[in-house]
């Protein structure tokens, strides 16, 4: 091995990565990726060609492998693993855990998910199968159905037997809490350091909490948001309709769940569709999702363009009108978004229902007049200062005060309007609302200005 592979310090990290793979390092390489941060593996696997992720994951354990997918994220880890032999696949996916098993292959083309399932152990399979069925925005799509149960006539000398006759089982685990079992179906939670303190001949029935926060396996992510946010619990025990006891889901992995959906939202509202996207992805494949949004938009841009050939003939008389043509469907868009990033929000937070319509209307139109007005006056005085003319003045005010309030009723109510259809908000609402408000806009301007065309003129 040269020294530049032996050096890290003198590569930038992708580029020793590089080396080792070329290398075929495979005593280094899981040191060195451990020595990584999260953010700079990340970008180090972005780096590297689609043969050198399957040569990096051939020259892994399947036990290391799993590691490295589990600190990037889920887009890369399906980059990573979609191109691997569905049996290479599976002895990475079995290492891992239950959630994070669910999200990799849940990302992936059903057959290829299928084809790795089949190759895996039958029971961790079907564990598998049985998460993917949940949506992932539920309990039942993000927990986990690694958890330490005890039945209810165990002792405390029983439990910590048991935790040390299976240390090499549960070492892998992520345990806070013990759960009690009557049967199936779930009595109690101990605290770990409730049976380190308890007495070896106490029942778990005397220590235990009895009949705890639970969560169903649909219980939707903005419910369990608030439950950690009411109860400082670091997990809650999930339960299936007859109520037994079927997985755990971590506080932390709902918030991360929640900062999931805000990027994704993010995403969609500016015109990211069908995913995330990373630059190391194929072109056409971005190409395709990008083009998806875009030639929407020009059909609803010729639409709202078409306002402006029906006014030809005032616009051909007052030619000045058109310098402030963009200027008011710009302003008026800015304002109509706001509101629907603010509606948006309020309805992922669960503060909104889509049935609030008329209130939510009533409270964008006092911002839309009162933002209307000043913003009106502003570009009124700014066309007087430059030309002179008070009813230029007064026509790209008015319309543009007008288009302002609105944008903003519009902007609130759109996002409501869209949940209560079941379409997604955050993809819809952007391209409506531009087409209405640029329209608007247009009509506005034109039509006030054909009023009092010859004093424009």
């Amino acid at each position: 091995m040269n020294s530049d592979v032996r050096d890290p310090t003198s590569q930038e990290s992708w580029q020793h990565l590089q080396a080792l793979i070329l290398a075929e390092s495979r005593h280094v390489l899981p040191s060195y990726i451990g020595s990584l941060t999260a953010t700079e593996l990340a970008r180090a696997v972005s780096r590297l060609s689609q043969e050198e992720h399957t040569r990096l994951l051939g020259l892994l354990s399947p036990q290391d492998a799993a590691e490295l997918i589990d600190q990037i994220e889920d887009v890369q880890a399906v980059d990573l693993i979609e191109d691997l032999p569905p049996a290479d696949a599976a002895a990475i996916v079995d290492e891992m855990y239950s959630d994070a098993q669910a999200d990799l292959l849940g990302g992936l083309k059903d057959e290829e998910a299928e084809a790795i399932l089949e190759a895996m152990p039958d029971e961790r399979a079907e564990e598998v199968r049985q998460l993917l069925q949940y949506p992932d925005e539920t309990a039942g799509g993000i927990m986990l159905t690694e958890f330490v149960s005890y039945p209810v006539d165990f002792s405390v000398q029983d439990v910590i037997d048991d935790l040390r006759n299976r240390h090499d089982e549960y070492v892998g685990y992520d345990v806070q809490y013990l759960y009690v079992s009557d049967g199936a179906k779930l009595s109690g939670v101990l605290r770990l350091r409730d049976v380190v303190m308890a007495l070896p001949g106490q029942r778990l029935t005397e220590i235990m909490v009895k009949d705890p926060v639970r969560v169903q396996v649909l219980t939707p992510l903005e419910q369990m948001r608030d439950l950690f946010e009411t109860y400082t619990y670091l997990g809650l025990p999930v339960t299936n309709e007859e109520g037994s006891l079927v997985g755990v889901v971590r506080a932390a992995d709902v918030q991360e769940k929640l900062t999931e959906q805000t990027e994704s939202e993010f995403l969609k509202t500016s015109g990211i569709v069908g995913g995330e996207e990373l630059r190391s992805m194929p072109v056409l494949t971005r190409s395709r999702r990008r083009l998806s949004w875009l030639s929407v938009n020009v059909v609803l841009n010729i639409i709202a363009a078409s306002v402006i050939v029906l006014y030809q003939d005032t616009l051909e008389a007052a030619i000045i009108l058109a310098v402030f043509l963009p200027i008011i469907s710009d302003m008026s868009g800015c304002s109509g978004n706001q509101a629907v990033a603010v509606s948006i929000r309020e309805l992922a937070l669960g503060l909104v229902r889509p049935g609030e319509i008329l209130r939510v209307l009533a409270k964008e139109a006092s911002i839309g007049f009162m933002n209307g007005v000043a913003l009106g006056a502003l570009l009124a005085g700014a066309s007087l200062l430059w030309q002179g003319n008070p009813y230029l003045g007064l026509v790209v005010g008015t319309a543009l005060a007008a288009n302002t309030l609105l944008a903003a009723c519009l902007g609130g109510c759109i996002p409501l309007a869209l949940r209560a259809m079941k379409a997604d908000p955050a993809l819809a609402s952007g391209p409506m609302l531009t087409t209405v408000t640029d329209m608007c806009g247009f009509f506005l301007l034109l039509s006030l200005a054909q009023f009092v065309l010859p004093k424009l003129a």
